[in-house]
């Protein structure tokens, strides 16, 4: 199984690897640039026109990989995972269509990605509890209890799961940030993954467990070889194409593996960017005062005179604190 884990992660890089080289010009052939909001940091003006879309990239390698690499490639799981990381793509490959080809700054309309998200979201918890008998409870983090929440599940999951994708769209504002922090978060559930496989009940549980292990795997490996175009200076950027997919994927992990409320301190990171983003909504519009400088958080940092590369590097290392504590989080639960 360890073999299958470096293969699929090492595959995955690879073929990201291999494909930037050849559709970065394209993207920038298309004159498919990222356009760079006026309110935003000045800093990031000369951004503006750097090619997007450019989780189309990794996309292909996380999924070629896990396809190829799992030991049961047509597995219910398997076909969720990809189902539902490339159901959430597609939702930001529209909003990024409309905003850079049909120069709609807007793009989709926050209640049609809402509908959209909540859709996948029903979509991967039905699959779960009433295809493959994960159940209605809940593992709280750090301990051996489990609730059963009955219908409330699906109301307290589907919060969980859309709010933490967007999540991941919003730290999406650095080079290298979302690519980064995902990764570590990937790595996290490699680990539970691999925990899950290890406590498996039968043979045919073991390989579904294991071909979660893969698709972390890949997800890791497809990360990692996008930060080599991503990094700052970026050379492209991964649209909501990109970040909406990481979402998706690390949700798919997350309910597939039992771990909901898990994912929230593995993507404490990115928990933490929209508390942030919240907190900066409710206190203009209540008292007419900002908490931050500017959210999301990592753009409270650049204006206090952070230089991009120290905000990357420092978020990178908290959500790799967070995806330790998530591990940490998950063993109790094992019971």
């Amino acid at each position: 199984m360890s073999e299958r884990l470096v293969v699929a992660a090492g595959l995955a890089l690879i073929i990201t690897l291999v494909l930037g080289p050849f559709f970065i010009p394209v993207l920038r052939t298309l004159k498919f640039g990222q356009n760079v909001r006026d309110d935003g940091p000045q800093r990031h003006f000369k951004k503006a026109g750097t090619p997007t879309i450019g989780g189309i990239i990794f996309l292909v390698g996380i999924i070629t990989s896990a396809m190829v690499t799992a030991e049961q490639p047509t597995s219910l799981e398997m076909v969720t995972m990809v189902g539902i990381t490339l159901g959430y793509g597609l939702i930001g490959f529209i909003d990024d269509f409309i905003k850079v080809v049909m120069h709609r700054s807007l793009g989709l309309r926050a209640y049609q990605k809402l509908i959209g998200q909540f859709g996948l979201a029903f979509i991967l918890m039905w699959v779960s509890v009433h295809w493959l008998g994960r159940g209605t409870d809940v593992a709280i983090p750090f301990t051996s209890i489990h609730l059963e929440l009955g219908l409330f599940y699906y109301i307290l999951i589907a919060l969980v799961i859309v709010v933490l994708t967007n999540a991941v769209n919003l730290t999406d504002g650095l080079d290298g940030l979302a690519a980064g922090s995902t990764m570590f978060a990937g790595i996290g559930y490699l680990v539970i993954a691999f925990l899950a496989a290890s406590q498996g009940g039968g043979v045919a549980v073991l390989a579904h467990e294991s071909d979660m292990a893969v698709f972390a795997a890949a997800l890791v490996g497809g990360t990692l070889g996008f930060l080599c175009f991503n990094t700052y200076p970026a050379r492209v950027f991964m649209g909501d194409t990109g970040s909406l997919a990481l979402g998706g994927a690390l949700v798919s992990l997350a309910v597939l593996t039992k771990s909901e409320l898990v994912l929230v301190v593995i993507g404490g990171l990115f928990a933490l960017e929209a508390l942030s983003v919240i907190i900066q909504v409710i206190s203009f519009q209540t008292t007419g005062k900002r908490v931050f400088r500017m959210s999301p958080l990592h753009h409270h940092f650049e204006l206090g005179g952070w230089s991009e590369w120290k905000v990357v590097i420092v978020f990178w290392s908290a959500s790799l604190v967070c995806a330790i504590l998530g591990i940490i989080a998950y063993l109790p639960t094992l019971g």
